[in-house]
């Protein structure tokens, strides 16, 4: 049997898909251990910047964007929305407090919901342009993720989180796409944070706080190009956000 996508795909779209199956062990994973779950988070993060950069090197083809799309609604919406779910249910029956079961799962759901509206409307309009509207879903999914690491896994604080993610993807807010060299920059702290239980398997020399201290780095660098970036970050030849509608007309 030939397989119809053999030959038609490139390289970067296997890293898409690959990003996707991620996605989907990430969901897995929560069921056992909610840290090793928001590890595949970031881990599908790096895959998603990784296709990008094997894309401008080693060409793309017309299937990519869709792909790409796919792959983050499965990484990037289903994943840490599960992830938040099971948190939820964890912590809370469905007998004992009804109400805030049904709101936690309903977040999550919102949020899936929300995730693919937003990578439908980038694929349509944003996907060639230099900036993007609402915030984006690998941000959101890296926040909640490097939370959990972190150890904020407070579930009325991650569904009040996941239902403001939510709506500021569905926002008109608008994010310029971050430089080569701080993709780089967030890349390595990912890297860092997902790598970091195996280092400490291998070694007892590296000290068991610097796992979490990584979390809060990607935290602090991802909460702050989420606070910040809208404002303050446009420039390098991206265009600034226009102060009224008269800037807009001219």
């Amino acid at each position: 049997m030939y397989l119809r996508f053999v030959g038609r795909l490139g390289l970067a779209d296997a890293v898409t898909v690959a990003n996707a199956a991620v996605g989907f062990l990430a969901v897995v994973a929560a069921t056992v251990d909610v840290e090793l779950a928001a590890r595949l988070i970031l881990l599908a993060a790096v895959a998603d910047g990784l296709d990008g950069v094997v894309a401008r090197h080693r060409g793309s083809t017309d299937a990519g964007p869709y792909l790409d799309s796919l792959a983050d609604v499965a990484s990037f919406g289903v994943a840490p929305a599960g992830l938040i779910a099971l948190l939820v249910l964890e912590a809370r029956s469905f007998e004992s407090d009804p109400l805030f079961v049904a709101v936690g799962v309903g977040a999550a759901a919102f949020f899936v919901s929300m995730a693919v509206a937003r990578l439908g409307m980038y694929t349509a309009y944003d996907s060639d342009a230099r900036e993007t509207v609402g915030v984006p879903t690998t941000l959101a999914a890296t926040v909640l993720a490097a939370a959990v690491i972190a150890g904020y896994t407070e579930p009325a604080l991650l569904v009040a989180a996941t239902a403001l993610f939510a709506v500021l993807m569905g926002s008109t807010i608008t994010y310029p796409d971050l430089h080569a060299q701080d993709a780089l920059v967030m890349g390595v702290v990912q890297a860092a944070v997902i790598l970091t239980p195996i280092a400490h398997l291998v070694t007892s020399a590296l000290p068991s706080w610097i796992g979490e201290g990584f979390a809060f780095a990607l935290l602090f660098l991802a909460v702050g190009y989420l606070v910040l970036g809208p404002r303050f970050y446009w420039g390098d030849g991206i265009r600034s956000p226009p102060e009224n509608a008269d800037e807009t007309r001219a």
